[in-house]
């Protein structure tokens, strides 16, 4: 059986609760008829009014992050209970941002990963390189690690249910974008290392996602690759474009 794509948004810091439903709102309509799974990830404060505004649509809802234990004296973080009770049904993990500015490991994914499936969120598990790493020819060893020590002790079972984003590093934000050929090579890459974990079954049914600058300029030709089954959309899922992304084969 064919994967069927998932283009998902990632909002990162920006809109507030007003906001987010005026752009929820924008983008209801130019989403209705998609032939992908949409998902709109949002700040953990947008998540409720958010959810509210697309109730009856075919728009899932994520959260950008959550913390690996349950509940706590862990100030500022978001449990997967709370993002499940406020209505996501997604989840990002991983994110370059979030391991570079708030030094998360990939210990730290792997935590993560595994309280999302067992409380039946659905995860989105980011990777991807440098520039330097790229330069250096260590790009493919460095992803490999990363997925491996995301996905240690996760079933097979389990894997079939969590997406892939790939993310180069270098692309993400500056308006660069890996080549296609770039993008599917990775995507290739990421999808073998899981066929190495489990087997080609799971290989096969994982969803891997290109993010790093895609548009609607450049996302026919990404999402045309084999591996390619999505995009995680970063500046252009806060604009009227995201549609046209979503859209990408009509």
């Amino acid at each position: 059986m064919a994967r069927k794509k998932i283009i998902a948004g990632n909002w990162k810091m920006n809109k507030t609760p007003s906001e987010a439903v005026e752009l929820a709102k924008t983008l209801i309509p130019l989403v209705a008829d998609a032939d992908v799974d949409v998902v709109f990830c949002v700040p953990a404060i947008d998540i409720v009014p958010v959810v509210e505004t697309v109730q009856g649509t075919n728009i899932h809802v994520g959260g950008e992050n959550l913390y690996f234990e349950d509940k706590g004296a862990y100030t500022g973080e978001i449990s997967a209970d709370m993002l499940l009770d406020a209505g996501a049904e997604y989840v990002i993990m991983g994110h370059s941002e979030r391991r570079g500015y708030f030094h998360e490991t990939d210990e730290d994914i792997n935590r993560k990963l595994k309280k999302a499936l067992e409380k039946g969120l659905k995860p989105i598990v980011c990777c991807g390189e440098s520039l330097a790493q790229r330069e250096q020819g260590i790009c493919f060893d460095w992803i490999r690690m990363q997925i491996k020590i995301a996905f240690q002790g996760v079933s097979a079972e389990d894997a079939k249910k969590v997406v892939i984003a790939y993310e180069p590093i270098w692309a993400i934000g500056t308006g660069k974008t890996a080549t296609a050929d770039q993008a599917e090579e990775v995507c290739k890459a990421i999808r073998d290392v899981i066929g190495e974990i489990y087997d080609t079954d799971t290989a096969e049914a994982i969803r891997i996602q290109y993010g790093g600058s895609m548009n609607a300029g450049n996302c026919r030709e990404l999402l045309a690759k084999p591996d390619i089954d999505g995009g995680l959309i970063g500046g252009a899922s806060l604009k009227p474009d995201f549609g046209k992304i979503v859209n990408y084969d009509k």
